[in-house]
């Protein structure tokens, strides 16, 4: 069974469903068990097809998938009308449609899936959002390509949905240091761990900050800690802190009825 978390504030909007799904309810198994959605791994394609057609199916979608792109930690967004031809999938970071029963997601393993919903203009995104693109600009990138579809800023709801949070994402000295250096405001997104030298950074925080500043209607937080729940979330890096070799992605998808 199909066990996406979801946003109040997105889902009391009219026309719009959403889910920031787990890991839970598919038919993938061992490392990738049960709800990988990425292509990416190196699970079965038909268990992860079957997948993303069991989340196109939740969500009421129109054709029997979910549209992804190929992420590449950008600051680029794209908006579609319908899928892309397999063979020229798009190389961004977020997804914007106003085409009604067209889902649309991000894959994500401890990055930042945002969804947005402008629920009046009947426009819709996704935004995979790791510290690159973050810093890079995709979320900004994500809200003027809905206003280029007629969306409003004023009516722009965002959700946060599950990646790694602070106590789990340790980083480097050199990182802190970039961050400053273009605000010194964003000194308050690390923290030094008794013991550790190296700063630990709080990647939810900070997107949820640079949201704030698009001036939306709302930003809402609907996160978990994609390291630290591991019966829910597939982690990148929890993974790689085992040694094990691949590891599933969860999707965060939405759509306009």
């Amino acid at each position: 069974m199909l066990k996406p978390i979801t946003a109040t504030d997105l889902e009391a909007l009219p026309g719009i469903r959403h889910g920031f799904f787990t890991r839970q309810g598919g038919v993938s198994g061992g490392l990738y068990a049960s709800l990988n959605c990425g292509f990416g791994s190196n699970d079965e394609k038909a268990a992860v097809a079957e997948n993303r057609t069991r989340v196109a199916a939740h969500l009421g979608a129109s054709a029997p998938s979910v549209v992804t792109l190929y992420q590449v930690h950008s600051p680029d967004a794209v908006a579609i009308t319908g899928p892309p031809d397999p063979q020229k999938v798009p190389h961004a970071d977020a997804v914007v449609t106003n085409t009604p029963g067209l889902a649309i997601g991000v894959l994500s393993a401890d990055c930042t899936p945002v969804l947005f919903a402008d629920a009046e203009a009947r426009v819709v995104a996704a935004a995979h959002a790791g510290w690159r693109g973050a810093v890079g600009g995709v979320l900004e990138a994500t809200v003027a390509k809905m206003v280029e579809l007629g969306a409003q800023r004023s009516r722009i709801i965002a959700a946060v949905g599950p990646c790694i949070h602070q106590e789990s994402y340790e980083v480097g000295d050199d990182f802190r240091a970039q961050l400053v250096s273009l605000d010194a405001e964003n000194g308050r997104f690390f923290v030094h761990r008794p013991g550790r030298q190296r700063p630990n950074f709080d990647l939810p925080g900070y997107v949820a900050s640079k949201l704030s500043a698009c001036q939306l209607g709302g930003v809402v937080m609907a996160t978990m800690c994609t390291y630290t729940n591991e019966s829910d979330f597939f982690s990148f890096r929890r993974s790689t802190h085992r040694g094990e070799a691949d590891y599933g992605r969860q999707i965060s998808a939405i759509l306009v009825t």
